[in-house]
């Protein structure tokens, strides 16, 4: 069968569109070659070879696969030819595949399992997706290391004498755990995860992605939990920790590269009930942009920021959970003022994003460089502005105070639930009240909510009944909620923006903080003078068809 002469008789392809692709085949397959370089979709493809061969095309979405069809087949080769079991119907195994044409791995497969095979047709990226959902994150690897460790069977019981360091770094160091360790983190990213949790439980280990907030479980097969000790060596060795420790909480950092994309990885290892727990956070510094336009202030607020953050003193404090974007706008607002007239100083814990014409500072409270000690020795480096990753304790804002007090700005983030709490929680680490309404210049509070993935939301009638009673009326014709496709993994959801709450400190605030006014008081009074609460940008993004009514009531719950 004439493949370019199928996609020409459909209308899929020009003739100069195969001449193109052929004359830059390099060997590939004409319609592998066109869809590489976006002359075609695969799945138009697909559909086309559907129709000329008789079979059918499918999306595999919400398709309830047979877990005990799978099992008949050997785990390894379905990784290998990307072939996934459907269902049996009267005797013959339905798979699917991707390439119609690999007679060669449906006969191996057909063999391997002794059943007859009929392919039906999907999307390679969507087979592999159910294919992992099915057997787990580097299932195909896990057989490599399971037939490796056969032989040795034999000789389980040697472990309960104890086994050696040099033993156990050899293990981590084998190819398949190295490829394991680097598929989990392949995922992740393939993902977008912000965080890799590897938790061991009383059965065995459990790995959850946080992705856009949320943890999700990922699916992996029961047999990586022989491996776990090989894991978390093979972790530990990649982030230069001591892989003999188990007893204590050990922290480290993994510099990779992926694809091209550099990647930054910070570990935590903390001894736990049933083994050690790993918490890695990847930073992926290619998707890093640190520019004040991108942040998402409303106009009015990004005016307001501007202003005080190009004021010659005082301090501004950005608040909110762990989480919630507070470095990225710090440091989108020092990009907006760094210039070679400004010598910046950070001292942080740890220093997240390395930027160009910013001097950082790692805290390392062991040697006693706190955060406190490093701001006594930051002031005798003639600084301009400086940011401290956060004031954790009385003798940080002290010595934030007295930075500000001699003509320095200086950026910080505290961890309070609005803007006006930050004002009471620094009276409460011991500052003096006078001294924090005459060097607080502004708070900014933020969160972060997932964005409606723009691939699949779709609009729906509010129900005045359904809303919560401060959203704004009158109420829109229209508001939008998630669906689910595969752009978005079936999550509705595509990435995270900010919603923000800004409160300048103008005479009236300064006098309530001298007074030990309560944060509500101090919020209220914001509120008379036009302030926009975290709850209000939230509605305004609802609105705007950015996010959902559930998502911002979620993640501002304390606001109303």
């Amino acid at each position: 069968m004439d493949i370019a002469e199928t996609l020409l008789q459909q209308g899929l392809v020009t003739q100069q569109q195969l001449d193109t692709a052929a004359l830059q085949s390099n060997g590939r397959r004409i319609d592998q070659r066109l869809i590489e370089l976006g002359l075609v979709t695969e799945e138009d493809t697909l559909i086309a070879f559907a129709e000329l061969l008789g079979t059918r095309f499918i999306a595999l979405k919400d398709l309830k696969i047979d877990p005990e069809l799978v099992g008949k087949f050997p785990h390894r080769d379905i990784y290998r030819h990307s072939i996934l079991p459907l269902e049996r119907r009267n005797g013959t195994a339905i798979v699917a595949t991707s390439d119609p044409f690999d007679l060669e791995a449906l006969e191996e497969l057909s063999s391997l399992s002794g059943l007859r095979l009929e392919p039906v047709l999907a999307r390679r990226e969507d087979i592999i997706q159910v294919i992992k959902e099915q057997l787990g994150v580097g299932g195909d690897t896990i057989n490599e290391l399971v037939a490796q460790r056969s032989d040795a069977d034999e000789i389980e019981l040697l472990e309960g004498l104890g086994e050696g360091d040099g033993e156990l770094a050899e293990m981590a160091k084998a190819a398949s755990v190295v490829k394991l360790v680097n598929e989990l983190l392949i995922e992740a990213l393939e993902q977008h995860s912000s965080d890799v949790h590897i938790e061991p439980q009383e059965k065995g280990l459990r790995v959850r992605f946080r992705v856009d907030g949320l943890l999700r479980i990922q699916p992996i097969p029961p047999e990586i939990n022989q491996f776990q000790a090989a894991i978390i060596s093979r972790l530990k060795i990649m982030a230069k920790l001591n892989i003999a420790e188990k007893r204590l909480p050990q922290d480290g950092r993994i510099k990779i590269r992926v694809h091209g994309r550099e990647i930054d990885v910070r570990v935590s290892i903390i001894p736990m009930l049933h083994g050690e727990g790993i918490v890695m956070r990847l930073l992926d510094k290619s998707r890093m942009v640190f520019n004040l336009s991108s942040v998402g202030l409303p106009p009015d607020m990004s005016k307001t920021f501007k202003e005080l953050i190009s004021l010659p003193h005082g301090i501004i404090l950005v608040t909110g959970p762990t989480g919630s974007g507070k470095t990225t706008t710090l440091y989108s607002a020092l990009n907006e003022i760094k210039d070679p007239t400004t010598k910046i100083i950070t001292v942080e814990d740890p220093v997240e994003y390395q930027t160009e014409g910013i001097n950082q500072i790692q805290v390392h409270a062991k040697i006693g460089l706190t955060f406190a000690a490093g701001l006594r020795s930051i002031l005798r480096h003639d600084p301009d502005v400086i940011l401290i990753g956060e004031i954790r304790d009385g003798e940080t804002a002290q010595s934030a105070i007295q930075a500000s007090l001699t003509g320095h700005v200086v950026f910080s983030t505290l961890h309070t639930n609005d803007a006006a709490g930050a004002f009471t929680r620094l009276v409460d680490m011991g500052v003096e009240p006078y001294l924090v309404a005459s060097t607080i210049e502004g708070v900014l509070a933020q969160r972060l909510v997932r964005i409606l993935c723009p691939h699949c939301k779709t609009t729906y009638k509010p129900d005045p009944e359904e809303l919560p009673p401060d959203f704004p009326r009158p109420l829109p014709e229209v508001l939008w909620k998630p669906v689910g496709c595969r752009q978005c993994r079936e999550s509705g959801f595509s990435g995270r923006k900010g919603i923000f709450e800004l409160l300048k400190t103008d005479a009236g605030v300064r006098q309530l903080c001298v007074e030990r006014a309560s944060s509500s008081v101090i919020k209220e009074y914001g509120l008379k003078h036009g302030m926009m609460t975290l709850r209000m940008n939230g509605w305004d993004r609802v609105i705007q068809g950015m996010t959902t009514v559930e998502e911002v009531a979620r993640i501002t719950k304390g606001d109303h």
